[in-house]
């Protein structure tokens, strides 16, 4: 009886989490006369006009193009940054360790309205609105202090045995990094960078502010303009959001064991 009632505890947690993304499932597979009937159908009538005007009439397509090249750029930029940050901070004393990366931290702390209007300033007369470069710095600007606090994190859990033995042998600070700790802390770097992927793709302020462009306009931005002046195309709405939505849910999917281990790296020691 009790497995009973933990399993009906289950389903009604999934059915509230999930709902909203099945209503969505649903909408985006009715054909337009079914989507707007009231009160609204459960079942759909299984039509993919809604994905065809998506990709086709509004070009949601680039826009996705747009999403990945920026996210994709941000990460390896980051996570690349990151690592050869949180190398040395790994081996600073303890009582220098937290301030340190107490001040990382509170870099991050700031509202993206506060640093909205210099952000855009610094842009503009470099001449980086528009592209995608100019989207990918605020990214690793946004993303590295977290970065940095996890592969730090990680990296003072390795032990420094692995260091020495590499320092004999002849190996230098670059090569001790990529060669030695890289490896080692694959599973970090590899969830620090889905992570930041993530945030890079669904982030939607800075895209709003960046690229003005239509050409240029990364997914967030793409969705938040379907609707029009006088109609909110709902089929249409819930066919980006689902194409928006697949990529990371396959990769999640794909990479889950990945993930797993990655946040629980260096959790403990050997």
């Amino acid at each position: 009886m009790r497995g009973l009632g933990k399993g009906v505890a289950v389903l009604a947690v999934l059915l509230f989490c999930l709902g909203p993304a099945l209503w969505i499932l649903v909408t985006s597979l009715k054909s337009p006369g079914l989507v707007d009937d009231r009160p609204p159908s459960l079942l759909p009538d299984l039509q993919l006009d809604s994905y065809r005007i998506a990709l086709a009439r509004r070009g949601f397509l680039r826009s996705i193009g747009n999403s990945l090249v920026v996210a994709g750029a941000a990460t390896v930029l980051t996570v690349a940054m990151a690592s050869l940050a949180a190398y040395p901070l790994s081996r600073m004393r303890r009582g220098w360790r937290g301030p340190v990366l107490g001040l990382v931290l509170a870099a991050s702390m700031f509202p993206q309205i506060s640093i909205a209007g210099a952000v855009y300033r610094m842009l503009m007369g470099m001449g980086l609105l528009n592209t995608h470069i100019g989207l990918v710095l605020p990214y690793t600007g946004l993303m590295l202090p977290l970065a940095i606090w996890m592969l730090t994190s990680f990296f003072s859990r390795l032990p420094r045995e692995l260091e020495e033995a590499a320092m004999v042998d002849g190996c230098g600070p670059w090569t001790i990094v990529w060669r030695i700790f890289a490896p080692v802390a694959a599973p970090a770097v590899f969830t620090t960078a889905i992570l930041v992927f993530i945030y890079s793709w669904n982030e939607f302020f800075f895209a709003l502010l960046v690229m003005t462009d239509p050409v240029m306009q990364t997914v967030p931005v793409a969705i938040a303009k379907f609707p029009g002046q006088y109609r909110v195309p709902w089929g249409e709405l819930s066919a980006a959001a689902i194409l928006a939505v697949l990529p990371l849910t396959v990769m999640v999917l794909l990479l889950q064991r990945r993930i797993v281990s990655g946040l629980t790296a260096g959790t403990t020691k050997g």
